[in-house]
């Protein structure tokens, strides 16, 4: 069951929370219990939080050489890597090793945020997310979803739209 929670009145400090208060960036916090082996986290995400798979979007690194990007995608599809690659001007992308991604970000895979890496990079989010008033991304662990609006997403991130699903 979600629990809802305007700015965050509960325990969930989280980097990806604690820039979104200290920017004074309206959200709000989704939490669900996650259940130990499940690996579907975006999709697990959506159907415990009781929302449309296409509103609820997963946080992916992606590299080209010794370049990273943030690609955000709707968890009921897949990346289109050549388009995600086309959109940040490289020849080519490939999906970044889990353990690097973990260490970029400072987040667990399954829990990766678009908000508050320890290493920012450049941040590309699918196009469909314009069509939603507010969209769900991870806040940074597992069971802990943001709610908040997409032009909000890409002013923290400095990021753009693009068509990047498969």
């Amino acid at each position: 069951m979600a629990k809802k929670n305007k700015g965050g009145k509960k325990g969930a400090s989280t980097a990806a929370v604690a820039l979104l208060k200290e920017t004074e960036t309206p959200f709000e916090i989704r939490e669900y219990e996650h259940a130990e082996g499940e690996t579907s986290f975006g999709l697990e995400a959506a159907q415990k939080l009781g929302a449309d798979p296409e509103q609820v979007f997963k946080t992916l690194l992606i590299v080209h050489d010794k370049d990273f990007a943030v690609a955000v995608v709707p968890v009921s599809g897949q990346l289109n890597l050549k388009a995600a690659a086309h959109a940040l001007g490289w020849k080519s992308a490939s999906m970044c090793d889990p353990k690097i991604a973990e260490r970029r970000t400072g987040y667990v895979v399954g829990g990766i945020s678009p908000l508050g890496q320890k290493t920012p990079s450049p941040t590309l989010l699918d196009a469909s997310a314009e069509q939603y008033r507010t969209i769900m991304v991870s806040g940074g662990k597992r069971g802990l979803d943001i709610e908040l609006s997409p032009a909000d997403l890409l002013k923290l991130t400095g990021g753009n739209y693009a068509p990047l699903r498969a």
